[in-house]
């Protein structure tokens, strides 16, 4: 469920903005991010301390990220940050995804030529 700014959200739970797209969707979806020492890491159990961020995924929303400058926007501190650690966490997925049983089952799906 991805809705865009402007649109009437309709699911009543929490909602969180994604910094890359900003792409409006729920907290299941997203990856909290938060800075720790001067560098941005992953928030995978959502336990750790301090102000967070909201990033899909996704490579091109880190790239977006990056771009727009947002991290310290939304962390609300001067200067650039490292990011290495939320690249290497989604290098990382994106390798375990590629390699899920699920998608060879999807690439052996076949269409019945009927």
């Amino acid at each position: 469920m991805v809705q865009r700014r402007g649109s009437d959200l309709r699911h009543a739970g929490p909602v969180r903005t994604c910094v890359g797209c900003r792409a409006r969707t729920l907290p299941s979806e997203l990856l909290r991010v938060v800075v720790v020492d001067g560098a941005v890491v992953p928030d995978t159990r959502r336990r750790l301390p301090g102000r967070g961020a909201w990033l899909h995924p996704d490579q091109d929303c880190l790239r977006n990220a990056e771009k727009r400058r947002a991290f310290p926007r939304a962390f609300r501190v001067q200067g650039p940050l490292d990011v290495e650690g939320v690249r290497g966490h989604l290098a990382q997925q994106g390798k375990e995804v590629a390699g899920s049983p699920r998608g060879r089952q999807e690439a052996r799906k076949q269409v019945d030529p009927s």
